[in-house]
């Protein structure tokens, strides 16, 4: 399947592709536009858009897309629940929220600068989401 969203991608917009990839479509192709063109190209590609206003897979009730794909798609994994919550308080403006989220933001900060291209930084970042995952799986 094809998911769209805006390119530039950041906390959320890295650990959706993660989450999608690695728990609901393990041959998702992604496609990154500007906001502007987000619906048009979901349209033309018959893809799922994300991470953009107004959209199912997006924003909702203060909680980030992360959240809501997690739960569309149903992940009860406990450890993914952990990670939404620390990409929940980074993306959202609240890093208070979780110890971790500051980290988040600053390692996203940084892949940005590293890597302009999104899906360069995906390939990369993907990497840093498996460790986080994996750190996360043996906290109790």
């Amino acid at each position: 399947m094809k998911w769209v969203t805006r390119s530039h991608v950041h906390v959320d917009r890295v650990a959706c592709p993660w989450l999608i990839k690695r728990f609901v479509d393990n041959q998702a192709e992604f496609i990154f536009v500007t906001r502007e063109l987000v619906m048009e190209t979901a349209k033309r590609e018959n893809a799922i858009p994300f991470d953009v206003k107004g959209v199912e897979l997006g924003h909702k009730d203060g909680h980030c897309s992360f959240v809501s794909i997690m739960e569309k798609y149903k992940i009860t994994d406990p450890t993914i629940k952990k990670l939404a919550e620390i990409i929940n308080a980074a993306d959202t403006g609240h890093p208070e929220a979780s110890e971790y989220a500051a980290g988040m933001e600053l390692i996203a900060r940084g892949f940005s600068i590293m890597y302009p291209d999104d899906m360069k930084n995906l390939e990369e970042q993907f990497k840093v989401y498996d460790a986080v995952y994996a750190a996360l799986k043996t906290e109790k």
